[in-house]
């Protein structure tokens, strides 16, 4: 998969670097590639940016250099185009997973109060959220849906069945996990789960799944008995 990033700021997503996301990039299982939407400005000072008509708090993105990093970064049209913005639909697991099946994707990352519309008209497939609140930047954002998209990639986790057993893949929340000791600060690891019996651990997992779904996202048991 080739991800391409439009963005002001392109040393914010120095924190893809590490982690399982950052060996990743270094083994070649996927490709990142960062685009400064500066470099393309036709103003002489690299500006992106200008007074809203009708009037309004702040700037806004200029359409010019953001329209021609799109069409040099994907000239035919090739990648799926996503804008970041408040204004999308809120990205889910499932859609992770989707967009994980792409061939190619283009991340579109705004600044200020936003950017003109004629650009979203012109250039973008789709826009997306991460969560109804606001932030300073479109950065922060990809970088979570470039992070939750690589984990579906083939390579990218040491066991594919970690996608499958963790929350959101079956509709509910992940049960809980514990590790060594079996015994820490006087709180013990549950005996089902000592007892090797997968059937039973496999039926106590479920049955935590449901509990926690239950108290914590009753929005999401919509198949299920609540």
């Amino acid at each position: 998969m080739k991800i391409d990033v439009a963005t002001l700021f392109p040393e914010a997503f120095d924190g893809l670097k590490v982690g399982v996301v950052g060996k990743a990039l270094a083994k070649g299982l996927f490709e990142l590639r960062l685009h400064n939407i500066r470099d393309y400005s036709a103003d002489k000072h690299r500006r992106c940016d200008d007074y809203p008509f009708g009037g309004g708090a702040g700037m806004l993105m200029t359409p010019q250099p953001l329209h021609d990093c799109i069409n040099a970064i994907d000239p035919a049209h090739r990648a799926r185009r996503i804008y970041l913005s408040p204004k999308g639909k809120t990205l889910t697991q499932r859609r992770v997973v989707e967009l994980a099946g792409e061939e190619a994707l283009l991340f579109v990352c705004g600044a200020y109060e936003g950017v003109d519309q004629r650009v979203i008209d012109l250039d973008i497939d789709e826009e997306m959220s991460i969560g109804d609140y606001v932030l300073t930047g479109g950065e922060i954002a990809a970088m979570a849906a470039i992070n939750a998209i690589s984990r579906y990639i083939p390579g990218v986790l040491g066991s594919e069945q970690s996608t499958d057993e963790e929350s959101f893949s079956d509709g509910l929340l992940e049960y809980p996990q514990y590790t060594r000791p079996a015994v820490f600060n006087g709180v013990a690891v549950p005996d089902v789960l000592l007892s090797g019996n997968h059937a039973e651990v496999d039926k106590w997992r479920r049955a935590r799944q449901l509990e926690l779904t239950r108290k914590l996202r009753p929005d999401l048991l919509k198949g299920e008995d609540k």
